[in-house]
Parts: structure tokens; C-alpha cells; sequence
């Protein structure tokens, strides 16, 4: 079920009141700011690395059980997490793993060694369901069921969140509240950090914005059916990355970037993210932290 405002009396959206379209964007909405006046240590630009740990409900989230989607998937956890995990190690960059519930309960050792190895697990859905579809009873019971399951395997209660479908339903704000989460990172009304408002009143929720422009899916995807292509060389993408990272620290800001281990784990796409980690050190002034970190540090800050 999609959350949508019914027609009243067959209005088009350009006959709609004025107070029918501010009740619409004011339902989710950026308040303050929340880009401290300098970063942890006096650093100049926060980084916060994280993975969409899709796996294998990339396609089981469709009801679709394809063993050659199901592979492809696999892939994620197989290879591609080992590969990660060595080269964070090899460079000492904590990052954040937004997980499924159901991958986690696939690869319940890829969690455990994780999280000893210093990074974070975030809320990514039950089986990375298109959660702004869903009913608001529904939503809800796989939010707090999927972060049991991921405090059961990792040993740690989730702080943080990225829906699925990376779009909110009319609910999961107040259920993100309800759940006490100190952040999410799933908007794209900003660059930096933001408290995020609903029906125009502050929630203290820290919000992590994501963006396109900084997810590798969209230079990379594939899908075999459809006239889905990837079209972007890799050093094409790494040039957009670093650019996204300049900006971020000329303004003295926030550089977030999603990957998905399906996708950037292969063999010609990790010296993207080797590079991308070099140049990002090379500079000083620098603070890479997990979303939590930095979140925590913006609520602090404000």
C-alpha cells in the first residue's frame, strides 16, 4: 500500500488550497542545521564511508528465486565483504554496514567480525523491502523486528537506520522516534547533517543525508532483463567521487558515500575505493568515523 493524499473532490494538484501541499511537504522536513562549527579534533571535513550490505535480497526482496540472481548476491557476501574488510583494515577506515535482516541472518559471522573489527551495523529492513510501500502495521513490526535480529547476531542495538527503498513513508519518521534511533540516512535535503522535523516540529532525529551523485549504483548497476547498462568507467566514477569529497572540504562539511559490496566488490572496481581512500588521506584535517560517530557528534555539537 502507498501512502499517498487521496483526490479531495477530483482536484488536480494545481487546484489544490494551499494548506493541502504545505500538510504534504511539511509531513518530513530538514529543521537546523546540525554542521558543527569545526569537526571532532578541530578536523576539517568528516568522511563517513558506508555499505549497502544488500547480498542476496537484492533479488529475494521481489519474491524472485533465480539461483543466478541469488549468485550474484552471494557474491556480495562471498568476495566482496573479505575484500572490504582487508582493505578498511589496510588503511584503518571504520565504516558503517547498513544490513537486512535477512542477510544478517545469512552471514551471521560477516556481522560478528564486523563489528570486532570496529565498524557499525545500521538498519536496512527485513529482506530490503520497498518499506514506503508498505502499511504502517507492517512497516513498523519489520523496523523492531529487523533490530532485534541484528542486537541478537552483532551484540549491539542498532542506533541508526537506512530504509531500504531510501524514501520514507508517512510513518517511519515517528517510528524511527519510537524507536529511540539516534539517526538516519536515508534524506537528501542537504549535504551536511540536519534534525529532521515532522508536521513541522523538531524530532532530535539526526539525519545523514545521502545522495545519488554518491552511490555507486547508479554508475555500476545491471540488470540482464532490462535496458538497466552499466555506463560509467570506473575512473570515471572515482572523479566524481573525489570531486563530491573537495566540495565537502572546502565548505567544511559532510563527504558520505554509498557502496554496495555486490557491486563495488569486484576486481575492477575496488582501486576506486583504494584511491578514493588514498586521496582522502592524503589531505590533513580529516575525520573518518562511523555514522554513529559523527551523528552523535552533531547531536553533542548542537
Amino acid at each position: 500500500m502507498v501512502d499517498t493524499i487521496e483526490p479531495e473532490g477530483g482536484e488536480e494538484p494545481w487546484q489544490w488550497k494551499d494548506a493541502r501541499w504545505r500538510r504534504m511537504i511539511d509531513k518530513v522536513r530538514a529543521g537546523r542545521s546540525l554542521k558543527p562549527a569545526v569537526w571532532k579534533d578541530g578536523a576539517k571535513v568528516a568522511v563517513a564511508i558506508s555499505f549497502d550490505s544488500d547480498h542476496e535480497t537484492s533479488t529475494l526482496r521481489y519474491g524472485d528465486n533465480s539461483p543466478g540472481k541469488l549468485s550474484q548476491g552471494q557474491y556480495g557476501g562471498r568476495v566482496s565483504i573479505p575484500r572490504i574488510r582487508r582493505m578498511l583494515e589496510k588503511y584503518s577506515v571504520p565504516a558503517t554496514f547498513f544490513v537486512p535482516a535477512v542477510v544478517a541472518k545469512i552471514h551471521p559471522d560477516e556481522q560478528r567480525a564486523l563489528v570486532d573489527e570496529g565498524h557499525e551495523i545500521g538498519i536496512h529492513g527485513w529482506i530490503h523491502e520497498l518499506n514506503s510501500e508498505l502499511s504502517q502495521t507492517d512497516e513498523r513490526e519489520m523496523m523492531l523486528r529487523a533490530s532485534d535480529v541484528l542486537e541478537q547476531i552483532s551484540g549491539f542495538r542498532p542506533v541508526g537506520m537506512r530504509t531500504p527503498s531510501w524514501d520514507f513513508s508517512q510513518h517511519t519518521l515517528s517510528i524511527c522516534r519510537e524507536m529511540g534511533l539516534l539517526y538516519d540516512s536515508s534524506l537528501m535535503a542537504d549535504d551536511d547533517p540536519y534534525e529532521l522535523l515532522e508536521d513541522g516540529v523538531p524530532t532530535g532525529l539526526v539525519e545523514l543525508p545521502v545522495e545519488w551523485i554518491r552511490d555507486d549504483a547508479v554508475y555500476f548497476n545491471m540488470d540482464r532483463f532490462s535496458a538497466l547498462r552499466p555506463y560509467t568507467a570506473p575512473s570515471a566514477v572515482l572523479e566524481v567521487f573525489k570531486a563530491e569529497f573537495d566540495g565537502a572540504l572546502e565548505e567544511g562539511g559532510l563527504f558520505l558515500l554509498t557502496l554496495h559490496p555486490h557491486i563495488s566488490g569486484h576486481r575492477s572496481r575496488m582501486p576506486v575505493l583504494e584511491e578514493l581512500i588514498r586521496y582522502i588521506q592524503s589531505h590533513s584535517g580529516v575525520w573518518l568515523a562511523t555514522h554513529a560517530e559523527i551523528a552523535a557528534y552533531c547531536r553533542d555539537a548542537g
